[in-house]
């Protein structure tokens, strides 16, 4: 028989069958444990006097590597169909993410870590910088938005986010269908938290909620000084950067031929930037605070990130071991980390809106997904209708 839950904690959207709103009850009670548990752990670290502490960007959070051997038992098949039909059971109550640099491709943003991408391409010699910071910059691209350069020395930074931070004022992109998959976790009631180690603000553009976005890395959505913590309203400080930093890319004629400080108008000091996380730097607390609640989650999607940069590579290991992991994305990744794709965990290769927008038709999501296109990039929006049409010309 058939029948529509109440008020199991479960999303009334799908039918459900007796023995899924039993697997549900069981998940449910499985969480109160693990809760229980969590509480205890509290209360003995207070009573050993031990504090939460906050690690730096660089650091690494001491969960296990260990290497699952086998599925969790909830799981039928390592698939997409296979984690279609787990998103949709009873089971699968809290849907966390972790999304890279990937979901935002059909956007147009570059990949930085990608061939092609920033890191890829950076020329050191165009930047506004000593030739100790060139050299730092060739040995490593990443010294460009780093702590260690940006506190003697922000034109780096700026003039290579420049179009980043005036095209986010000139609304160049627009989110992608990935983007709008996690709107529709959340609206069927599953998404528990997104971590997004993005720095574009496109997350912000869907109705996800606040409060389950945690940007691990920081946005470009704000402004703020390094120096004093002052912020700065976002207009004024694009006109800034318009007026006051080179174009190294040739694209903006009105540029000015030379950099000039964009200062701080609390403090003076030219450490005014947007409010992203540079290398070096501690990570939000949010993020830390996220993580002591990932082992809540029945299922981790991770897309389009390497899972190279810590600590946020460690969310796969903060979850419990019943916990179903996917990755979509290009390549394999993480395996040096623990992740088998062979037994235990689920590899779906591709570009990450081709698999979003798959994973959709298999959950009966696509027409609620086409729906949303409007709101998208083009390149996004021209997947999901096609899409859409042949599932409607296949019935």
């Amino acid at each position: 028989a058939c029948i529509i839950p109440g008020d199991m904690g479960i999303h009334p959207s799908t039918c459900r069958t007796k023995k899924e709103i039993e697997e549900g009850q069981q998940a449910k009670k499985k969480d109160e444990n693990r809760a229980a548990q969590r509480r205890e752990s509290s209360v003995q670290r207070n009573r050993a006097g031990i504090t939460c502490t906050h690690p730096p960007h660089s650091a690494m959070i001491g969960f296990a590597r260990s290497r699952r051997a086998a599925k969790p038992a909830a799981l039928e098949e390592l698939s997409l169909k296979g984690v279609a039909r787990y998103i949709l059971s009873g089971r699968c109550r809290r849907v966390g993410v972790l999304t890279g640099a990937g979901v935002s491709c059909a956007a147009g943003i570059p990949d930085f870590r990608s061939p092609g991408g920033m890191y890829d391409t950076l020329r050191p010699e165009l930047l506004t910088a000593t030739e100790e910071q060139r050299r730092m910059m060739q040995l490593d691209p990443t010294a460009v938005v780093s702590t260690h350069i940006f506190r003697d020395n922000q034109y780096p930074y700026l003039e290579v986010r420049r179009p980043f931070i005036l095209g986010l004022a000139d609304h160049t992109w627009k989110a992608s269908a990935a983007h709008f998959f996690f709107q529709l976790l959340h609206s069927h009631g599953k998404l528990h938290t997104l971590f997004t180690q993005n720095i574009d603000g496109l997350d912000f553009q869907t109705d996800v909620p606040l409060d389950k976005i945690v940007s691990v890395h920081g946005t470009m959505g704000t402004a703020h000084c390094e120096a004093c913590g002052a912020a700065m309203e976002m207009g004024e400080f694009q006109r800034l950067v318009r007026e006051n930093i080179k174009d190294i890319y040739g694209q903006d004629a009105s540029a000015p031929a030379a950099s000039s400080p964009v200062p701080c108008g609390q403090c003076g000091k030219a450490q005014m930037k947007p409010s992203t996380v540079l290398y070096g730097s501690s990570l939000p607390r949010s993020f830390f605070t996220a993580m002591e609640r990932a082992d809540e989650l029945d299922l981790l999607l991770v897309a389009g990130t390497s899972l190279t940069v810590s600590p946020a590579n460690s969310v796969p290991h903060a979850v419990g071991e019943e916990c179903v992991r996917v990755v979509v994305n290009r390549e394999k990744v993480g395996e040096d980390l623990g992740l088998n794709y062979e037994s235990a965990d689920v590899f779906l290769g591709g570009e990450c809106d081709a698999i979003i927008v798959e994973l959709c038709a298999e959950l009966g999501w696509l027409e609620e997904l086409a729906s949303l296109a409007p709101r998208m990039c083009d390149a996004s929006a021209q997947l999901v209708q096609q899409r859409f049409q042949q599932s409607t010309s296949d019935c």
